[in-house]
């Protein structure tokens, strides 16, 4: 089992500190299998939101060393761009089919279809799925703007009583998809997402965050420092005694905890 070099409490949120990125991927892989067996083992039945990205790689790759009845699991995702489709490259829907329905074969997998005719349409075909049983796991990370899934900035609505809705990118968001390779330049970013709300990123029984990268340093330490606000959305995770975040040594770079 991986252990953490550093782990201490950030209000209710657990924050684990491991010696590198493989090593906090497989630790949050080791909690994501424990939690989707154990549900399994009580249910029959396990449901959980995977999040895409650069930041779950490790995460993703650790799962494939781990013992899951996939067969018994129904997969979701966080989020998906209003407008392209489910095979271009920076396609959320590609992502999750590549590396979660291709390799492990879950029982079901309910993609956000981004270029439905009707994008709220969209929004409420897929809240009524999620609204169809309990969420047993939900893993998410953190942005470099603090955002989680696409709640943005001042824009999140802790109380929402949506679970799915469209949401308008704000400039750092379509800029980080450009630097982490996803598309070429801002101006082909799509200017709207359909994205889980924070309420319903917080209603899953555990809630795992894998935020590794010298990237997300400013966005973790304002997370785990910042007043409780839309302002940054990720403050919000102090709140969830549910929920463990896992770092790295970069992204718990600016924190002012002792990291080794």
């Amino acid at each position: 089992m991986s252990e953490p070099i550093t782990q201490f409490q950030a209000g209710e949120l657990a924050v684990e500190v491991h010696s590198g990125t493989a090593e906090m991927g497989q630790a949050a892989a080791e909690r994501a299998a424990a939690v989707l067996r154990d549900a399994v083992a009580r249910t029959g039945r396990a449901r959980a939101v995977f999040a895409t990205g650069n930041s779950q790689f490790a995460f993703v790759q650790a799962l494939r060393s781990q013992d899951v009845p996939w067969d018994r699991v129904t997969a979701f995702h966080l989020d998906e761009y209003v407008g392209i489709d489910a095979n271009h490259p920076a396609s959320f829907r590609r992502w999750i089919r590549e590396r979660i329905e291709e390799p492990f074969r879950p029982e079901q997998v309910h993609y956000i279809d981004g270029d439905a005719p009707d994008a709220e349409a969209e929004c409420r075909r897929y809240e009524d799925l999620l609204r169809a049983a309990p969420l047993d796991l939900i893993c998410m990370g953190i942005g470099e703007n603090g955002h989680i899934a696409f709640n943005e900035p001042n824009e999140a609505d802790f109380a929402d009583q949506r679970l799915a809705r469209v949401i308008t990118l704000t400039p750092e968001s379509r800029a980080q998809q450009v630097g982490e390779g996803h598309f070429p330049d801002d101006a082909t970013v799509p200017a709207t997402a359909i994205s889980l709300t924070v309420p319903a990123l917080l209603s899953g029984a555990r809630v795992l965050v894998c935020t590794p990268d010298q990237r997300k340093a400013a966005a973790v330490a304002a997370a785990l420092r910042d007043e409780i606000s839309p302002a940054c959305p990720a403050t919000i995770l102090r709140t969830a005694g549910h929920a463990t975040l896992f770092l790295d040594p970069e992204s718990a770079g600016q924190l002012e905890v002792p990291v080794g």
